[in-house]
């Protein structure tokens, strides 16, 4: 895909690989590449059935580019958030599994952009901070909530007080990823990853996305009924049925052992 500002795209027959590419500011988003992240969830090139999301050079994103921000009033703050809330909300629910490959700094807006993506994987070098309280701001990108239903709202509130940064094993042990792997091998995973989604069924896919934290926000009552009414529309689609008839005639493959406790 041409024209689209600071944002790489690649496509490797079903899965398109992203590149956040400034590296010489550390991925910082300024207003070019958030729009680039929201024309390419709006409208994915054909047939791409999963997306992964990585960073140039040493780090994954150092969040917002606050040479932008310098000059903006209340007003044009409240307006830049919600369009930042507008395009994460295309990145979570646009439909498009979302894997991204984490390493080096992945702070304030690179973690709410993070935390929209549904499979995060780090490398050992990746580290996680919401430094807006030293910085004399506050989060805008959705961290109150994407972030806070990760870690707890406790934790993030000391985190934004106090500075804190956690370290990859910690991040994998709060959930800020899912995977931990060694330096330099996180889009190597992703990709594998990617592959293995993109080979779900669409409808599947489509339902965990849109499901599950849509359920969450509801009363048990209506989740259950949601559920069930979700696994109706899934499980009676003609894809749903070729493949539980290959099941059922053991023509499909068996599910694995699973991953390690360490996420590898």
């Amino acid at each position: 895909m041409d024209g689209l500002p600071h944002l790489s795209v690649e496509v490797r027959e079903a899965v398109a690989v992203l590149r956040l590419d400034r590296p010489e500011k550390r991925n910082a988003v300024n207003d070019a590449l958030i729009g680039s992240i929201e024309r390419f969830f709006r409208a994915p090139p054909p047939g791409v059935r999963v997306a992964v999301l990585h960073g140039a050079g040493d780090h994954f994103c150092a969040g917002l580019d606050l040479s932008e921000h310098r000059d903006r009033d209340a007003v044009a703050v409240m307006a830049h958030s919600q369009a930042w809330h507008r395009v994460f909300q295309a990145v979570q629910f646009g439909g498009l599994p979302v894997i991204s490959a984490l390493h080096g700094a992945v702070i304030g807006g690179g973690l709410e952009l993070a935390a929209a993506t549904h499979v995060r994987v780090a490398d050992r070098t990746a580290f996680y901070a919401l430094p807006e309280g030293q910085r004399g701001i506050f989060v805008g990108g959705g961290a109150t909530v994407r972030v806070a239903r990760v870690i707890g709202a406790g934790r993030m509130v000391e985190m934004m007080l106090t500075g804190r940064a956690y370290g990859a094993e910690d991040g994998l042990r709060l959930g800020l990823s899912h995977y931990l792997e060694e330096p330099g091998r996180a889009l190597d995973k992703a990709l594998e990853l990617a592959g293995r989604v993109a080979a779900n069924a669409p409808l599947s896919n489509y339902a965990i996305l849109n499901a599950i934290s849509r359920i969450e926000d509801m009363s048990m009552a209506d989740g259950l009924f949601t559920e069930s009414l979700v696994a109706a529309l899934v499980q009676t689609g003609g894809d749903a049925r070729e493949r539980l008839e290959d099941f059922l005639g053991k023509k499909a493959g068996k599910v694995g052992a699973g991953p390690r406790a360490d996420g590898m």
